[in-house]
């Protein structure tokens, strides 16, 4: 009989669960991108309400909670976390996905392992050997692909535009960073005190910048279903999702939660094309086999240097 340890066993339940959410998200922050009236809502100012929501849950859920003392110094640290872990992927992913469509930016997401390899031959001093080049070289191959045909082919709001491709880039190369040097902080605390903080400063941060666009919001013009999909993204995609993302990281190696994402292009590719919002095209699906080639040679030889 297997035996399985829970504590493993939680984190890996943890991941799938807040890439599952994540995945709808794609398509839920891409209705508000395009649906959210006369000039819709700044992603600066979605990334506001997102972290004075979120983060107002998470303090009210620490006063029921035994306090914990954080020290000055990883005060500082979970700033800085809050800044790779929050704000940058939040803000990079919102302008990412106002110029992609959904199938584009799940199948780049996929590429996010790579970028980790990357943080961790840097600071973890993992060899890249010449598999995981060969395989860096097919999924950039991939994106090269979409890169190409979205520059002969793209019409704005229904095609990928390059300016998103480059958010995407951003937004993989910050949060990588994020798994990759933070894990050990974020061991030390509770999720509710890490995420607490790192919100916290995340919002400080973003207020100045979010202010200057409020006068030309027209929150009015918003429709209904807009502010469901905005409650969702806000309750969900934030406070549930990086209540579980602690959770799987504190157990579980900061490869195996970026692997994770897999499942994020998955349920994003269901959703959007149910929804008629996005399709398969011959170009994507190109594109696809080459990146997802690509991760599985970054992947095995990841593998096979770990026997």
């Amino acid at each position: 009989m297997v035996k399985i340890n829970r504590n493993i066993a939680i984190g890996h339940l943890a991941c799938a669960a807040a890439y599952v959410i994540f995945g709808i998200n794609v398509v839920v922050c891409r209705d508000i991108a395009t649906d959210g009236g006369d000039g819709g809502v700044e992603p600066i100012v979605l990334f506001a309400m997102r972290a004075l929501v979120a983060g107002g849950l998470f303090w009210l859920v620490s006063l029921l909670m035994p306090r914990e003392r954080v020290p000055w110094k990883d005060l500082l640290r979970l700033a800085g976390a809050g800044i790779l872990g929050l704000l940058m992927p939040q803000l990079t992913f919102l302008h990412a996905i106002a110029h992609t469509t959904p199938v584009d930016l799940s199948v780049m997401s996929t590429t996010t392992p790579i970028f980790t390899m990357f943080v961790a031959a840097i600071f973890l001093k993992e060899p890249i050997t010449w598999k995981k080049a060969l395989g860096v070289a097919l999924s950039f191959g991939g994106i090269l692909w979409l890169i190409l045909q979205s520059s002969f082919g793209g019409s704005g709001a229904t095609e990928t535009e390059p300016v998103g491709i480059a958010y995407c880039f951003a937004n993989y190369i910050v949060f990588a960073l994020y798994l990759g040097t933070c894990r050990n902080l974020i061991a030390r605390y509770s999720v509710v005190t890490s995420m607490k903080w790192m919100f916290l400063v995340s919002f400080v941060i973003a207020v100045p910048f979010a202010l200057p666009h409020l006068p030309a919001t027209d929150f009015a013009a918003v429709p209904g279903y807009v502010w469901w999909e905005i409650a969702f993204m806000i309750i969900f995609s934030t406070f549930i999702a990086y209540w579980l993302v602690p959770v799987g990281q504190k157990r579980i190696r900061p490869t195996l939660v970026s692997m994770y994402g897999y499942l994020q292009p998955i349920i994003a590719i269901a959703v959007a094309i149910g929804t008629g919002m996005d399709r398969l095209t011959v170009t994507k699906m190109v594109a696809a086999a080459l990146v997802f080639a690509g991760v599985w040679v970054v992947n095995r030889s990841r593998a096979a240097g770990a026997k």
